[in-house]
């Protein structure tokens, strides 16, 4: 059995539709907190089980009989290593023979802010004894294309990378990888470092959203502090947007430019161009 924590979320969701193309849907369990909003996964032929992080009890059981899990990191940001060190403790009381994780790109060395609660679980993954495969993610499109009509609303698109690139890929894109370890032999005990085949800067991507739209749109560069007070005033809570604009400044050094092509090389195929997940955002 094939286990996925987080599974109603969008990256869950998403690894879920990729197992199912590779194995049958009796095979996946979908571990969820609110099973009554899973009802589509259910028809499917999930199985679907009640996991909450933050009920370490609710675990054991919901993990009876997996051999492998995907560990999707939790969203709640400065409770993620005490959440993540609870499925880690019921994944080695269940005895399970393959743990993935979702992490960030080059988590034991990466400035960004972000990167200390990875760092943290990973840490406890490789002590823990478990047979693991860490899945480095880097960023994803819909993090830009999925505000794209309020830059368009407004005629700019706002940052504090300048000359920085980011090399995105788009959600989908990580779920699929996330599949292929779960379902392929020779990944245990691999670390791998995910970002899209293609980079793009503010400027680049401004050009794009203009040429998809016919509609002018400029870049506004700003400082990190005055990138978090706009991210707080489009409505991002304050600490998660004090981490995104230091992520912005850490892409200016590089550190979200992973160049290897790992992603496309795992998933046999090239990764999504933020341009496909722009003209998609814009005519949905």
């Amino acid at each position: 059995m094939i286990a996925v924590t987080g599974a109603n979320g969008q990256l869950g969701r998403l690894v879920i539709d990729a197992l199912l193309k590779r194995v049958a849907a009796s095979q996946i369990v979908a571990l969820v907190r609110t099973p009554e909003q899973a009802d589509e996964l259910a028809q499917l032929g999930v199985e679907l089980r009640y996991a909450d992080y933050d009920k370490p009890e609710t675990l054991n059981s919901a993990l009876e009989g997996v051999s492998k899990l995907l560990l999707i990191s939790g969203n709640m940001i400065g409770e993620r290593v005490r959440q993540h060190t609870a499925v880690i403790t019921a994944a080695q009381h269940t005895g399970v023979t393959l743990l993935a994780y979702t992490s960030i790109l080059h988590a034991a060395t990466s400035p960004l802010l972000l990167s200390e609660e990875h760092k943290a679980t990973e840490q406890l993954i490789t002590q823990s004894g478990l047979p693991y495969v860490l899945l480095r993610n880097g960023w994803y499109n819909e993090n830009y294309s999925g505000g794209i009509a309020g830059s368009l609303a407004a005629g700019t698109i706002t940052g504090a990378m300048h000359e920085g690139r980011i090399a995105s890929a788009a959600r989908a894109d990580y779920a699929e990888a996330a599949a292929v370890v779960l379902t392929e032999p020779g990944h245990v005990g691999k670390t791998y470092e995910l970002a899209g085949d293609q980079s793009f800067s503010l400027q680049t991507l401004a050009e794009q959203v203009a040429e998809l739209s016919g509609k002018t749109l400029m870049t506004n560069y700003v400082s990190e502090q005055q990138y978090a007070e706009f991210l707080t005033q489009v409505g991002v809570p304050a600490g998660f947007a004090a981490l995104l604009a230091d992520a912005e400044i850490q892409a200016n050094a590089g550190w979200l430019n992973e160049q290897s092509g790992t992603l496309s090389t795992l998933i046999g195929r090239p990764t999504t161009p933020m341009g496909n997940s722009l003209a998609q955002q814009l005519t949905a």
